[in-house]
């Protein structure tokens, strides 16, 4: 299954290649090792291209009290906040890199309504230095369900120019674990908790969008 976020540069990326491919060995058989080398290109970037645009199922986390990870990829980074405004207060930002080569699908944390969305443009420094959070070019998204209030931001990198969140608007009830964008070619989300919730993930811990719990609200909502 291939994400929606990404039909146009998909059927883009698979044309391409297979022209490369085509064309090389129609008219390069006088030529075998350029004819190769142009083969070997047009496949990497086909093969590339499916696996950057794949969308496999997850099965969501249904603790009604976890808060699970946007993202594939990995924990680069886990700190305190001394005042967040969207959350009101001390807060904790647990960071997940994501490389080309990881599921690039975006999923919702939690159960709730979208009461904060903005999109900011910026720099593009490399996804892990800690301050990409406030340079970067990035979404930023509110969630609220009663008292609990969540934060997550999708980051653009060095590399990713293409941040997507058109599923999201102002008001939308939202599911935990659903799909409500992507961003192309490596990057990063954050994700803004209060401080006093309990954080599940480690530094280096990979994680999975939808079923990884980064964190898990305290009591009974």
């Amino acid at each position: 299954m291939f994400t929606k976020y990404g039909t146009s540069t998909l059927l883009t990326v698979v044309f391409c290649s297979l022209a490369v491919i085509f064309l090389s060995t129609a008219f390069l058989s006088g030529f075998p090792i350029i004819g190769l080398l142009l083969n070997l290109i047009g496949l990497f970037f086909l093969v590339f291209a499916l696996n950057f645009f794949r969308d496999p199922y997850r099965a969501t986390d249904q603790n009604p009290n976890s808060i699970v990870s946007p993202a594939d990829g990995k924990v680069v980074l886990i700190k305190k906040i001394d005042h967040d405004d969207f959350i009101g207060g001390p807060a904790t930002l647990v960071a997940v890199f994501m490389s080309p080569l990881n599921v690039h699908v975006n999923r919702i944390p939690m159960d709730g309504e979208v009461k904060y969305l903005k999109y900011q443009p910026g720099q593009f420094l490399k996804a892990w230095e800690d301050k990409a959070s406030d340079v970067n070019e990035r979404s930023e998204i509110g969630i609220v369900n009663g008292n609990v209030k969540v934060l997550f931001k999708q980051i653009a990198g060095f590399v990713a120019r293409r941040i997507i969140f058109s599923d999201l608007s102002l008001g939308l009830a939202v599911k935990k674990g659903e799909r409500f964008g992507m961003i192309k070619f490596g990057s990063r989300v954050d994700v803004i908790v209060p401080a006093s919730y309990p954080i599940k993930v480690s530094i280096n811990q990979i994680t999975r969008a939808g079923e990884t719990v980064i964190a898990e609200i305290p009591g009974e909502k």
